[in-house]
């Protein structure tokens, strides 16, 4: 080896080398030590009426346990802006609340317990429901819901189709506009009705692919959300991040277990 290459790779190329390899595992370590749990709620009331119903008193529990333990509930779109570089990683113990489908229960049963803990949550609604089906809040409950600070409102779609069911039926072209009717249609709606940004997507059933993915991006999302059981990571994408879909069984014991990342497997029928 040349004199000046002998020097150059002494000096120069093995102090780095070194360097690199020094720094590889901190990296490593900071992305594995970034886990932050999306806890998924559905509906409340003071009995389990339907696999997705939660007891008010076990969703209290949840919260007095988090308060108690040092968890930190941050916002959704502060976990969000993490990923598109405009905030910087959660800290630790950090956890998110979300909300499918404005159900009636989050304004009589989760709204009162939220406002005790202070907790900011975010709701995926499709706005054909809202002021319609029974079991839906009005546009008058939303709003004051926006207006204490803690709740934002985000799409769901327009009226929560089953995309891999119309995919079967559909043309291409039929499918196309169902897919991008359904995106912008409750984005518009939602930004009209409670004049607020709308840019996050909870896929209806956790039902993605990359042409929907992509098909979102068209329509102005800058961040999906799907129904895997697990942490989100660093290493996930902006544009399919997991949530735990949580059943009354995911109480004391199991709950404990889920903000630890052993969440107990379960065969959740959506």
């Amino acid at each position: 080896m040349p004199e000046r290459s002998c020097i150059m790779y002494r000096f120069v190329v093995r102090p780095l080398l070194f360097v690199i390899t020094l720094l590889l595992p901190i990296s490593a370590y900071a992305a594995e030590s970034f886990r932050v749990p999306i806890l998924l709620y559905h509906r409340f009331g003071a009995t389990v009426a339907d696999g997705m119903t939660i007891t008010t008193p076990v969703f209290e529990a949840q919260m007095k346990y988090l308060h108690d333990n040092g968890y930190k509930v941050i916002p959704l779109r502060q976990l969000v802006d993490y990923y598109r570089k405009k905030a910087p990683a959660p800290g630790s113990k950090s956890v998110v609340i979300v909300e499918d489908d404005a159900h009636k229960s989050v304004y009589s049963d989760m709204l009162p317990i939220i406002k005790k803990y202070r907790y900011p949550v975010t709701i995926f609604t499709y706005p054909s429901a809202i002021s319609n089906a029974k079991y839906a809040m009005t546009w008058d409950q939303m709003r004051e819901l926006t207006k204490t600070g803690l709740f934002d409102v985000q799409s769901h779609t327009y009226w929560h189709p089953n995309f891999k069911k119309e995919r079967k039926k559909l043309s291409k072209a039929s499918l196309e506009s169902l897919v991008m009717t359904q995106l912008k249609k409750s984005k518009a709606r939602l930004e009209t009705e409670l004049g607020a940004r709308v840019d996050m997507l909870a896929w209806p059933f956790g039902i993605y692919d990359d042409y929907l993915l992509g098909k979102a991006a068209e329509a102005g999302y800058s961040a999906t959300f799907t129904i895997e059981r697990r942490h989100a990571t660093a290493t996930d994408s902006v544009m399919k991040l997991p949530r735990y879909l949580l059943v009354n069984a995911d109480s004391g014991k199991a709950f404990v277990q889920l903000l630890e990342g052993n969440a107990v497997k379960r065969n959740i029928v959506y």
